[in-house]
């Protein structure tokens, strides 16, 4: 049985805490892997260190434990940036998400994260049947980013749905490691 997206959502919660930038890169790997069109520059841009910074100061963001280069960022960050992200993709002003963040309670704000990133964290994405000499062999196909894939075999011990997050996630911060590089 596949796992809700809520559920799917909230194994995120193991890479905490972060630090800005980390949180920032996390946020931006989940929101560009959901493919959602940005609709204006600000939109597009991806959150940095400093955007968080930004968002902590106007309000938008929760206050991170600690200060400075010594903050630290929660799951609840993590749900808070996404929804300030995911909004502005979406054409809503930082003034109007703002109003939003506040009305609204914890768990909702994670549920509807969950329904827009539901394509980027379905983890037990399409499956595929092959036949070989042994007969019929089931597969996974995972989505990563936009053009990867990760093709994983449903008798793996790595088709487990904390697997397939890992391996999804350890190819998504290397595409992140390898765009600062490059």
């Amino acid at each position: 049985m596949a796992e809700s997206p809520v559920a799917l959502l909230r194994a995120h919660a193991r890479h905490a805490p972060w630090n800005a930038r980390g949180l920032a890169a996390h946020v931006t790997a989940l929101v560009d892997a959901a493919g959602m069109r940005p609709t204006n520059a600000s939109a597009r841009a991806a959150p940095s260190a400093r955007a968080v910074r930004f968002y902590v100061s106007n309000g938008l963001l929760d206050r991170p434990e600690g200060t400075g280069t010594a903050a630290i960022y929660n799951y609840r960050h993590l749900l808070q940036l996404l929804a300030i992200k995911i909004r502005q993709r979406e054409g809503q002003t930082l003034d109007v998400i703002k109003r939003e963040m506040r009305e609204i309670t914890g768990d909702l704000l994670e549920r509807r994260i969950a329904q827009s990133l539901a394509p980027a964290l379905g983890a037990r994405a399409d499956a595929a049947v092959a036949q070989d000499d042994q007969g019929t062999i089931a597969w996974r196909r995972v989505l990563v980013a936009d053009g990867i894939e990760i093709h994983v075999r449903d008798d793996s011990p790595a088709s487990t749905e904390n697997g397939i997050v890992a391996m999804r996630e350890a190819v998504r911060a290397a595409l992140g490691r390898a765009e600062i590089r490059g």
